[in-house]
């Protein structure tokens, strides 16, 4: 990863039409590399088998679980980070044991072509195989029988993936998206939020599944939150949306929403962010944007703000801002959601040691560090009994004597 690193940039900046080679550093290589150290350097304590009690009518016995490859495992990757969202997966899964075969998107050619030289050029062709082509493809790459298949995508092509996977009974880890909300509370700086906020949206344009979606507004007026954004100063993500469907796409979501554009210039794919204000039965407020807009609602109570959330599937986070210890308990009680962070936005998901991962439409399954050793490993139980054990009295013919111990262990 890191001797092609440059390449990589390069693959992606073409593929978007202008993508920040500072964030693919970053967000694919470095964080590629650093899971690879993370695992290596952890590997021998999760994959050493774990002794476990025996129950006593048992003994003498020895029992222990070891973790096995399951196989083969299959990783669907989407465009939006083509490189770190079929990697990482990949490292969790070869660690714990197993070959892989990859599938990345079709949407983004060439960061496609240098992954199928560069990962059979690492790994050897016995251990990792690099799969390319379009829908027919990746249809197909769905139905196969892996021993294990990962997807990260869209909701509904997540649901499709899963009918697919069902046929073969095959094990599923689901990474799909959700609109993650931002709570700004009484008692948040107004100005600190508005930025953290902005930051995670500028990443990638937006187009990152945790990307705060939607900000619920409580305690603050509008025109405050607005000035706070302002107050950042111009923001003109340095990565266009990734292609002209995918613009055509966000602009037919926010017709009919009073849009605030945060920057000037810019073009059609590569634009400033704006937030979107719009009535309650407005698409924006039921879709994932994905893109460089964020949705402003304003709300009464927090008890709204957490019924807000609730009425929605659950995202992958959820995002404080300004909460007392008391406000975030009752959040946490009242919502689902695969993370709650307080004060930041999206970086949580560059901590090796944190599981990643969703909860309802938002996936399921766990990857990064232990979690994904384990996702991907086959928790073998290993049992080795003595000559005797007091459990053997009970074993037929019973006598009386034996009948009645058994009323006597019940009691």
């Amino acid at each position: 990863m890191l001797r092609r690193a440059d390449a990589i940039a390069a693959a992606l900046d073409a593929d978007y039409g202008g993508r920040c080679i500072e964030e693919t550093l970053i967000a694919e290589v470095k964080l590629v590399a650093d899971a690879a150290r993370h695992a290596r350097r952890r590997l021998g304590r999760w994959s050493r088998p774990r002794r476990v009690g025996v129950p006593f009518p048992f003994r003498p016995a020895r029992a222990a679980v070891e973790p096995v490859p399951k196989g083969v495992i299959g990783i669907m990757a989407p465009w939006n980070y083509p490189v770190q969202l079929l990697l990482l997966p990949a490292v969790d899964a070869i660690a714990a044991g197993n070959r892989v075969a990859l599938k990345p998107s079709e949407a983004v050619p060439r960061t496609a072509a240098l992954l199928a030289e560069l990962v059979p050029a690492a790994l050897g062709e016995e251990v990792a195989r690099v799969v390319q082509g379009g829908p027919d493809v990746a249809a197909a790459f769905a139905a196969l029988p892996w021993d294990h298949l990962v997807f990260t995508g869209s909701t509904e092509t997540g649901r499709r993936v899963m009918r697919a996977a069902a046929e073969g009974l095959v094990p599923l880890t689901l990474e799909l998206g959700g609109k993650c909300p931002a709570l700004v509370l009484p008692g948040a700086d107004l100005r600190q939020a508005a930025r953290a906020i902005l930051v995670g949206k500028a990443i990638n344009a937006g187009q990152t599944c945790v990307a705060p979606d939607t900000v619920l507004l409580l305690g603050h007026a509008r025109e405050a939150f607005v000035a706070a954004c302002r107050a950042t100063g111009p923001v003109l993500p340095d990565t266009a949306v990734v292609n002209q469907a995918q613009a055509a796409r966000l602009d037919a979501l926010v017709a009919g929403a009073r849009l605030t554009p945060l920057g000037e210039g810019g073009t059609e794919r590569h634009r400033a962010l704006a937030i979107a204000e719009a009535p309650p039965d407005h698409p924006l407020h039921r879709t994932e944007i994905f893109g460089p807009v964020l949705a402003l609602q304003p709300v009464a109570s927090l008890e709204e703000a957490i019924g807000w959330i609730a009425a929605r599937p659950p995202p992958l986070a959820i995002y404080l801002f300004g909460a007392t210890a008391a406000e975030e308990r009752a959040i946490a009680a009242g919502t689902q959601s695969g993370a709650i962070v307080h004060g930041r936005c999206v970086e949580y998901a560059a901590f090796a040691d944190l599981p990643f991962g969703g909860i309802g439409a938002s996936g399921f399954g766990r990857r990064n560090g232990e979690a994904g050793f384990l996702a991907f490993s086959n928790l073998r139980a290993r049992v080795r009994h003595g000559r005797f054990s007091l459990a053997r009295l009970l074993e037929p013919p019973r006598s009386a004597r034996s009948r009645a111990l058994v009323r006597r262990i019940l009691r």
